[in-house]
């Protein structure tokens, strides 16, 4: 018996060594990434994380996944999931190595999943359109058209408050992302919608009537979901993360994303008559010179510069365009621009650019239809311009055509659609009201200009 017992429990430490010692060998996901040189990242198609513009690709979760893989000395490869559910079966069957695309760290969620460090708090509020439902409260819900992404953290607050409102309804739809929602508040095809605030704010700008009339939640802390068996990696993160905060590179991205957000003001016509009277001769002999070496009215040139800056030369966006005519440091360089503030060199680059945009149309695009788009291209950036081109096709619309083309382009914020192109989501609204908002400065512009005899 003492002998049976002696090989028995020779053969059970043997076992555990062995097995030990596989594991050991067994390298971790840390390993793994920096062994092919690749961060695997989930993330979504939306202005606030991940998607494509004329500076390049930008949002926020793009930015800090980036500078992470960085880090880490590999590449960043970024796969655009269309639904949350997506997202979440992607990490669990590990796919990929973290999920970067907005995602509301939540008690039901912690259950199941792996969360990094808070990046960012936001608050889940119900957004409607002035002028119309105005629910004032919860209590105030019951009959309100709502529509909110399925499978979303949306779903599950108000399934919290119908526990306690049971009047209180809504629609969970599929392959419909916040932003497309909020888009359809403002269109007038819902009453309301429920969104994150840090999405509401950004859209805001872009949907001027968008209204919010509540929080639904406090503040709910934003982060990363790491896979599974990724300890090392939640490990890594996690030390990555206190020296980029502790750098203050958190904070310069979401100030370069948040911090200049503000509400769009309706155009005030007293104001820009003003603006023509006081501002505009400033550089008046500018925007003639661009136009005869460009063939540009120079009233257009004009209007689109007001449209950019409102004529201040030392003006800047959230993503670092800069100047009268808001010049991307890549135009600048291209052009050989080394200081986009000054107001002659910002007005020769963007009269140039905006007429290089109109040579790479096809020549089957005839003016005005080609200068419409080539402004709509200096918004949104020429790649999304070809997969508006490609979707209108595919519709039956006349790619040639503005008008076609102008209702093709919101398609973009359309998973159904978006999903399938290039260069994938984008603000499709933004570069219609571009340049819907040139046209109209322009109209004015021409008329002051005649009504006080200023053409000479």
């Amino acid at each position: 018996m003492k002998s049976c017992y002696g090989v028995l429990r020779y053969v059970l430490v043997a076992g555990v060594i062995f097995s030990l010692g596989s594991c050991s060998n067994d390298p971790g996901r840390l390993e793994k990434i920096k062994a092919r040189g690749e961060l695997v990242v989930l993330t979504r198609n939306a202005a606030t994380t991940y998607y494509e513009s004329r500076e390049g690709t930008l949002g926020v979760e793009y930015e800090m996944a980036k500078a992470f893989a960085n880090s880490l000395g590999v590449n960043a490869r970024f796969i655009a999931k269309v639904d949350v559910s997506d997202l979440f079966s992607a990490i669990k069957d590990g796919s990929a190595d973290i999920a970067a695309a907005g995602l509301t760290h939540t008690e039901e969620r912690d259950a199941h999943y792996v969360f990094g460090p808070t990046y960012q708090t936001v608050m889940q509020q119900l957004v409607c359109r002035r002028g119309g439902k105005k629910p004032k409260n919860i209590s105030e819900l019951a009959g309100v058209n709502i529509k909110v992404p399925l499978n979303s953290s949306y779903v599950s607050q108000l399934e919290k408050i119908k526990i306690q409102h049971p009047d209180i309804n809504w629609l969970a739809v599929e392959d419909v992302s916040t932003e497309a929602l909020l888009s359809q508040v403002w269109l007038k095809r819902i009453d309301c919608t429920v969104a994150d605030s840090n999405i509401v704010a950004i859209n805001r700008r872009y949907y001027p009537e968008l209204s919010v009339r509540f929080n639904i939640t406090k503040p709910e802390p934003l982060a990363w979901v790491i896979a599974n068996d990724a300890d090392d990696l939640n490990d890594e993160i996690n030390n990555w993360f206190e020296s980029y905060t502790a750098s203050g590179k958190l904070a310069d991205v979401m100030h370069r994303y948040y911090g200049y957000i503000e509400l769009f003001d309706y155009v005030d016509v007293r104001a820009y008559q003003r603006k023509i009277k006081s501002k505009l001769p400033k550089y008046l002999k500018t925007f003639k010179t661009a136009a005869t070496k460009y063939n540009i009215p120079w009233t257009l040139l004009a209007s689109q510069a007001y449209q950019e800056s409102h004529w201040r030369p030392y003006a800047k966006s959230p993503t670092g365009v800069r100047g009268l005519m808001m010049l991307t440091r890549t135009t600048a360089k291209e052009l050989g621009i080394k200081n986009r503030l000054d107001p002659i060199a910002s007005i020769m680059g963007g009269a140039y650019y905006l007429n290089k945009l109109r040579k790479r149309l096809p020549e089957t695009v005839s003016e005005p239809d080609r200068t419409w788009l080539a402004l709509a291209a200096y918004n949104v950036g020429m790649g999304h311009i070809w997969d508006a081109r490609k979707l209108a096709k595919q519709l039956n619309r006349n790619p040639d055509s503005w008008q076609d083309l102008a209702t093709v382009l919101p398609l973009l914020t359309v998973k159904k659609y978006y999903k399938k192109l290039k260069y994938g989501y984008a603000r499709g609204n933004e570069p219609v009201n571009y340049v819907k908002n040139i046209r109209n400065y322009q109209d004015i512009l021409e008329k002051i200009m005649k009504e006080n005899s200023l053409w000479q």
